[in-house]
């Protein structure tokens, strides 16, 4: 028998849903490239319903309990007596999702000695100190490709809100107003503007073809230049450096990783060579960016707008200073998280644990650390090293 943590978000104020909006979800083949949707055996929930809070529970209880595993769900995760720090002394496997991470540090890998398995039930496993599991031979698995296309939306959500001044605007007709002029004074079009991905993989690539119809002028950063036909077919422009993107882009987005070669590289001297009145979109990684530095860009003018779906920590405290900071369109982390999505990461981590506990292998582009190594999709996404450092202040959000 095996027991599993699952850390998962609080149910919605009003309590766990009795209906939805919607009956059903389009039904989906495959991904963009190619790769097949999560296939497990089975699935003990119905698509669309929500999935990632604490009563949803990943619909994996009645598989796991069936098979003699014991399931521990919760969303206590963060300071001294947390549920996840009380279980972790006999847990062999954590689960818990990028939205409201169980950040696993080495000090509490250390205190866990029956681990051999840390998943995510979406994309990005930075909030796992990736040496340590290494170092302790741990398997570190996500569900790779699963809310990519999710996030891309959000991405063009965010810069349509930003461009377009839509928050402040919508903002006046709820408190009674029809201040036009106020609306339209920051209010452009996107049209024309130059935009620039960096890191141009799953969810960067889906962000630049959906905005290609707005006729936007496209611009990518990244290690691994995409091919030569792509390039063609997007009329791409390929930049080595940030410098390079940041000087002639109008929009920047960020969708690379976070590991240790680019925590915190939008920092001060970084946003002074963006264009000024640049803004800037960030659904990666909240430790991508020095909190302060977006701060004072704002403040400065050097920055028109910062959208963010992503924070450190996660969830950040009440004080976070982007919470007041102006011209942002801040969201807590639900870009990945929409209900279409939660049905495929539900499924794609019943699909990693049924190959864990049946023997078989856990597919390749699951994989992040596998034998004391970087694996798989992890190999080519990620560098050794860790960047849970400071995720302590997660504490904090409960405190009043």
């Amino acid at each position: 028998m095996a027991k599993i943590v699952c850390v998962l978000y609080d149910d919605p104020v009003k309590g766990y849903p009795k209906s939805y909006a919607r009956d059903d979800l389009p039904q989906l083949e495959r991904y963009p490239d190619g790769q097949t949707l999560p296939t497990p055996r089975a699935i003990d929930f119905t698509p669309g319903t929500l999935l990632g809070s604490v009563s949803g529970e990943l619909g994996l209880r009645k598989y796991l309990e069936a098979n003699g595993h014991e399931l521990v769900v919760t969303s206590s995760k963060d300071g001294a007596g947390s549920v996840l720090d009380r279980e972790l002394h006999d847990a062999e496997i954590v689960i818990s999702q990028p939205f409201w991470p169980a950040y696993m540090t080495a000090e509490r890998i250390a205190r866990a000695p029956k681990l051999k398995m840390i998943v995510t039930a979406g994309i990005g496993s930075d909030h796992t100190d990736l040496q340590a599991a290494m170092d302790r031979g741990i398997t570190v698995a996500e569900v790779t490709y699963c809310n990519s296309n999710s996030v891309a939306e959000h991405v063009v959500m965010m810069t349509l809100g930003l461009v377009r001044n839509y928050i402040p605007s919508y903002n006046w007709v709820t408190k009674g107003g029809w201040n036009i002029a106020d609306c339209v004074a920051r209010s452009y079009d996107v049209e024309g503007m130059h935009v620039g991905t960096v890191a141009a993989g799953r969810i960067g690539l889906r962000v630049l073809r959906l905005l290609k119809p707005f006729d936007m002028k496209l611009h990518y950063m990244d290690r691994h230049r995409l091919p030569e036909a792509v390039e063609r077919e997007l009329n791409l422009t390929h930049h080595t450096n940030l410098e390079s993107l940041t000087r002639v882009c109008d929009v920047v987005t960020l969708n690379c990783p976070l590991h240790p070669e680019t925590e915190h590289m939008i920092n001060a001297d970084s946003l002074k060579k963006f264009k000024r009145g640049a803004y800037l979109i960030n659904t990666a990684r909240g430790k991508l960016c020095d909190t302060n530095a977006v701060v004072a860009a704002l403040e400065s003018g050097q920055l028109a707008g910062y959208a963010g779906d992503v924070w450190f920590p996660q969830p950040a405290p009440a004080d976070h200073p982007w919470r007041s900071m102006p011209h942002h369109g801040m969201t807590p982390h639900i870009s990945g998280t929409s209900l279409s999505a939660q049905a495929r990461y539900a499924a794609g981590t019943r699909e990693i644990l049924e190959c864990y506990f049946e023997g078989r292998p856990i597919r390749n582009e699951y994989l992040i650390v596998q034998g004391g190594s970087l694996a798989g999709v992890g190999a080519h996404s990620y560098s050794a090293g860790n960047a849970t450092k400071g995720s302590e202040e997660a504490a904090r959000f409960r405190q009043k």
